[in-house]
């Protein structure tokens, strides 16, 4: 029997690199070999509660992780078409009949292989050029559900946007945003680093949103417009909530104009002090963006035709022998943008 190893969880706020069964592909079916995987705010969730609720009496159980894979095909089914050994590929997590890879399926990514049922382009998996470094091949998940959220925004040329959190997904789609040629794209954070990086991949402006006004930045950036009651307020079109923090709700119930758009993209954590009342003043739409409906394999073009942009979302690639490190640098805030696990990658690792 032939193994692998496997990343899953371990105990609260950790990992386990077990050896597994490597699986074999049916007719239907190929064999992937992993040369990235990316770390997600899911991942760093699962370790937080110590795996997943799937237990008989709903305890926790540990499951493998992964989710953000890029690879290549080592072995391909009888009956697969258009697919052969050496291809270049990346996945869509959903599709696997044996459950979400890397979220409670039977499979994770962060192995040295993931068996990809069924596979057929354009539904479980994407072919990409081998112009394209693996590491930045894995950022295809995590930006569709960029992708989907600036699609759910609704945005146009015209608009002035604003994007609180400059992780992976704010300056994702901040990236998406300017590539379909939004006016003014402003992207809010905390930390200095993160706002260097929005402007690096085409933001057009920053706010430290710690040490400077918000509304009144917007204001400046944006120009003013006014809410419902008359009252002044930036002209911003579009507020993007990439953070999940209350604050940025009450800032942007407090900031909107009449009409203004929220689109709400990050896991929000529970808070008595949101106050969405305030919404009456502007009438603010407020739009929930959750995963990537059609965009898993919408994207992979353009990520493939402007991958040196996206190439600057990673700020740390680390080889999966180091694998509780990465764990490590994506559980501490603020210590990594995008951290992806790297196998048998001879470049000089960050």
């Amino acid at each position: 029997m032939a193994t692998m190893k496997s990343v899953q969880t371990g105990p609260v706020n950790a990992i386990d690199v077990v050896e597994v069964e490597r699986p074999v592909p049916g007719p239907k079916d190929v064999l992937m070999r992993i040369r990235a995987c990316g770390i997600c705010g899911t991942d760093t969730f699962f370790l937080h509660i110590g795996g997943a609720p799937f237990g008989p009496d709903g305890s926790m159980v540990s499951i493998p992780l992964g989710h953000e894979p890029a690879g290549e095909i080592v072995e391909v089914g009888a009956e697969v078409e258009d697919l052969k050994v050496g291809d270049r590929v990346v996945v869509n997590p959903q599709a696997a009949p044996s459950g979400i890879i890397g979220c409670g399926g039977r499979f994770g990514a962060l192995a040295e292989y993931l068996l990809i049922e069924n596979a057929e382009i354009g539904r479980s998996l994407a072919v990409f050029p081998g112009t394209v470094p693996f590491d930045v091949a894995a950022l295809n998940e995590p930006m569709a559900v960029a992708r989907h959220c600036v699609n759910r925004s609704g945005a146009e040329p015209a608009d002035k946007v604003v994007i609180f959190g400059a992780g992976p997904i704010g300056l994702g789609a901040a990236i998406w945003l300017k590539l379909r040629g939004v006016q003014h794209v402003t992207v809010a954070d905390v930390i200095p680093e993160r706002l260097e990086t929005a402007l690096a991949v085409g933001a057009d402006a920053v706010i430290n949103s710690a040490e400077e006004n918000v509304t009144e930045r917007l204001t400046e950036l944006h120009g003013q417009a006014a809410n419902a009651l008359g009252q002044p307020r930036p002209a911003t079109d579009i507020y993007i909530d990439a953070a999940g923090v209350a604050a940025v709700i009450n800032t942007t119930v407090e900031s909107a104009k009449w009409g203004a758009k929220l689109v709400m993209v990050a896991v929000q954590k529970k808070s008595d002090a949101v106050d969405l009342g305030g919404m009456l003043r502007s009438e603010l739409t407020l739009i929930a963006s959750q995963g990537y409906p059609t965009e898993i394999f919408e994207v992979t073009p353009e990520l493939v035709e402007h991958h040196e942009r996206f190439a600057k979302l990673i700020s740390h690639r680390v080889p999966f022998g180091d694998a509780k490190h990465a764990f490590e640098l994506a559980l501490t805030p603020g210590a990594a943008e995008k951290v992806v696990v790297t196998f048998d990658d001879e470049r000089k690792f960050l």
